[in-house]
């Protein structure tokens, strides 16, 4: 019998493949996203050092959108970019998580573009 495999459990293998790829340093930390049903989150991550240098998602209390849907992952894009500008980072490398670059994944990415930071 043909069984389908866990969507989480592939995407975590993904995952692990993308990460294997890329590293955040000091200079040019890595932008993680995760998303799930109801949220998204954005971290900038300095891997080097292993601290998380500034973070966003639809729980803040800043915004104040429904949490998952585009509009709120492009506000979240936006405030993790304005978050990651405040502490001096401007260079990010982009970390989808495992996911498709696609609809609240891009929006994000696109939000964090057009506010500054630069992948």
């Amino acid at each position: 019998m043909i069984t389908k495999q866990d969507k989480n459990a592939v995407r975590k293998k993904r995952h692990v493949r993308v990460r294997s790829k890329l590293s955040g340093t000091a200079a040019r930390p890595r932008l993680n996203v995760f998303r799930s049903n109801q949220h998204i989150y954005a971290q900038v991550i300095d891997d080097v050092n292993s601290v998380t240098l500034a973070s966003a998602s639809t729980l803040d209390k800043e915004l104040s959108v429904g949490s998952g849907n585009v509009e709120a992952a492009q506000k979240v894009g936006e405030l993790v970019a304005k978050r990651a500008i405040e502490k001096g980072v401007k260079e990010v490398v982009f970390d989808r998580g495992g996911y498709l670059y696609h609809g609240r994944v891009k929006a994000l990415a696109d939000a964090a573009r057009e506010a500054g930071l630069q992948f």
